[in-house]
């Protein structure tokens, strides 16, 4: 069953224990490293190479457990995390990066919908 939610705590409580915590649209921090992001793209396990694990992922987090591609706030980079390493990001405030807009469409209630390329 799937639930349309409009809060950030509903989308959380909602999310069952096999299933990724966060969606595409959630505005997330990292715990580790403190900045914030938006979800673009969520893997239910690490999808890239063994070499970039062993170089980037020093915390050697689960490869079994859920992977995001994050659009990183006040900036051009975009990272990919694993989900142990993300708090969701309650301040509400938008994220600024040149991809947004490649992205979504509209922010609305402290998260982003999923849109195509706007004009």
């Amino acid at each position: 069953m799937t639930h349309e939610t409009d809060t950030l705590a509903e989308t959380i409580l909602f999310a069952a224990p096999d299933r990724p915590r966060y969606q595409v649209g959630q505005i997330v921090s990292h715990k580790l490293f403190g900045y914030r992001g938006v979800i673009v793209d969520v893997h239910r396990n690490y999808q890239g190479t063994e070499e970039w694990y062993e170089r980037v992922a020093k915390s050697k987090p689960p490869k079994d457990q859920p992977w995001y591609e994050v659009l990183v706030h006040d900036s051009s980079r975009t990272t990919y995390v694993a989900e142990r390493n993300l708090d969701i990001d309650i301040s509400g405030m938008p994220i600024e990066h040149p991809m947004i807009r490649m992205f979504f469409n509209e922010f609305h209630k402290g998260r982003y919908r999923v849109g195509g390329l706007v004009n």
